[in-house]
Order: structure tokens, then sequence, then C-alpha cells
């Protein structure tokens, strides 16, 4: 067969699209290559995305600690947010009325294990009222936290027995505390008799 030879013209337009097609090629490898290399840092520094590669980790919150094991300032500022929570949720719904099978203390700031009770129960709260507790977190809380906190502070013999048991007769009584056992007093140590001195006569 004879070669077939075709007009400059098309030949032209042959060159143009291959030209295009190596253009379009080189273009897609350059995007390949930007997508597979490690992101940039984000341009809003203010604005962090965490969870994201490239981003800087940020610092994990805090875990809840036990109130009593708080001091100073720190100590104040979460005795004020539980006093809200008990005064304006927990006695306003729960509190039922003050008679001396269930004692009560306009002061119960000053027990400490009356604090440490009811700083639980919030941190108890906290958690079974989130979303991811479920729709049976709060009947939770009420069967396996509240009963069982309710009934030991405000107990007949409970910390609270000495104070309110009328609520026309407000008081607050603070009851004294065991002392330290024997075996405790009995290895404490002692201070070393001074030596006596030589040719002094024993009594």
């Amino acid at each position: 067969m004879d070669p077939i030879r075709l007009p400059d013209t098309g030949l032209e337009s042959i060159e143009a699209s291959v030209r295009k097609l190596l253009d379009q090629s080189a273009e897609q490898a350059r995007q390949l290559d930007s997508l597979s290399a490690a992101p940039a840092l984000s341009p809003f520094p203010g604005f962090p995305m965490p969870g994201l590669p490239g981003m800087p980790p940020q610092p994990m919150p805090t875990e809840p600690r036990p109130i009593l094991e708080l001091e100073g300032e720190e100590y104040e500022n979460e005795l004020d947010t539980l006093t809200d929570w008990v005064d304006d949720f927990l006695m306003e719904t729960y509190g039922a009325e003050v008679t001396t099978a269930a004692p009560w203390c306009e002061q119960w700031q000053e027990h400490d294990d009356v604090v440490a009770w009811l700083h639980a129960l919030w941190m108890a709260y906290q958690q079974h009222k989130d979303p991811e507790a479920g729709l049976s977190g709060l009947f939770v809380w009420h069967r396996d936290f509240l009963t069982h906190a309710m009934a030991t502070v405000r107990a007949p013999g409970g910390p609270l027995s000495a104070c309110m048991t009328s609520p026309d007769r407000p008081s607050h009584r603070l009851l004294p505390g065991p002392k330290p056992s024997t075996r405790s007093s009995n290895t404490e140590p002692q201070e070393p008799e001074e030596p006596e001195e030589p040719g002094e006569a024993t009594e």
C-alpha cells in the first residue's frame, strides 16, 4: 500500500492535541504529588482543627478529681459550683421535708463527709445526663446514686443527725470523729532519753 501523506494543516492540529494532552498529564501529576504530601499547617492558627493530620496536638481535658483532694482557690470554686447545683436543683427537687428521720443542715458545706458524698453524686449526675449514657442514663442515676447518697447523708444517725431536724429550728453541729487507733498511738516515735554523764550517780 502506498503511504498516506497528510496535509501540513492536519499535522499541526495533531501536534497541538498531543501537546495539550502532555500538559494535562503533567498538571495531574503535580496535583497527585501535592495531595500525597503532608498538609501544611492551618493558615488560621487561632482556630485550630483538632483531629486533622498536621495539626498540633490539643491538650487533653483535666480529669475530674474528688473535691476533698482540692485545695485553696480550686477547692472554693468547686464548692461554689457544687452549692449552686445542690441548692438550685438537688434540694429543690429531691429535698423533701426536714424531719428527725431526714435531717438537713443549712451549713452542710462545713461537713466534709457530706461535701464528699454530694460532690460524688453531682459528678455521677453529669456523667449520666450525657447523651452518650443513653436514654436510661438518668434512670440509672436515680436508682444507683441518688437514692443511696441521699439516704446516707440524711440518715437519722448520719452525719447531719445533730443538725436541723425541723425547719423551724435551724441548727448546725459538727459531730466529733473517732480518735486515732491504739496501734497508731503506740507506734508514735518517742524522744530519745539524754545519756547520763560519766560519774553521775543514779538515783
